[in-house]
């Protein structure tokens, strides 16, 4: 069975994964484009996400590069998406990443209210579940047709599949600033309680990578 995997998860000294107040112009709330210093330079995000040629190599790079190897699928929480919050106004919102996303997969949004799936360029089509988590994982995995399932996040939707004892695997880069508040990924979890152990650590001048697998 494909794993559900969390990659390139940047969270703070503090560990916060998100900062507060998040907007259209804020969308990873205030503060939060500073944990992710580490890959917006890679070659991986430039190339993959930005379009762009160039971009830092070694392990930072190669990190990001692994964060999207072997995924057939992913899942995202509605925050991930787009800052709308309710019932959907219009389907005018399409994401935050322009004309083509940089998935090239299908993706699974969780919300509470309908829309219709739909396709963008480079082959990423989006839909949107609103029966749950475990519904959500099990549309991701047969459109993932034997890869891995990224959960994307944001930081409430990974917590509620750790709750639920539903993550595989995870890989944090430890940014080294403090963002005081916002949304505390770990906070009230108890990892090893939760089958997880600590595989692989890397550090650079930009993060510190940690990847945790669930024991068998």
């Amino acid at each position: 069975m494909s794993k559900l995997r969390v990659s390139c998860f940047s969270i703070s000294l503090d560990g916060f994964g998100a900062g507060p107040d998040q907007t259209r112009e804020t969308p990873l709330g205030v503060g939060g484009e500073n944990l992710h210093g580490w890959m917006l330079g890679t070659q991986t995000f430039q190339t993959r996400v930005m379009g762009k040629d160039g971009g830092a190599t070694g392990p930072d790079d190669d990190f990001t590069k692994r964060g999207f190897e072997s995924v057939g699928a992913w899942i995202l929480g509605r925050n991930m998406f787009g800052p709308v919050r309710g019932p959907w106004p219009d389907e005018s919102w399409k994401g935050w990443w322009g004309d083509e996303p940089p998935y090239h997969t299908d993706v699974f949004v969780l919300t509470r209210y309908p829309r219709k799936s739909f396709e963008m360029k480079g082959g990423t089509t989006f839909h949107f579940v609103t029966d749950g988590i475990r519904p959500a994982l099990d549309k991701a995995r047969a459109a993932a047709k034997g890869k891995d399932v990224r959960l994307g996040g944001g930081v409430e939707t990974v917590r509620q599949y750790l709750m639920a004892g539903l993550v595989d695997e995870m890989h944090f880069a430890v940014s080294p600033v403090l963002l005081g508040k916002g949304e505390h990924l770990l906070a009230g979890l108890d990892l090893p309680a939760l089958g997880f152990e600590r595989v692989e650590y890397v550090s650079t001048p930009k993060a510190a990578h940690y990847v945790l697998m669930k024991s068998a």
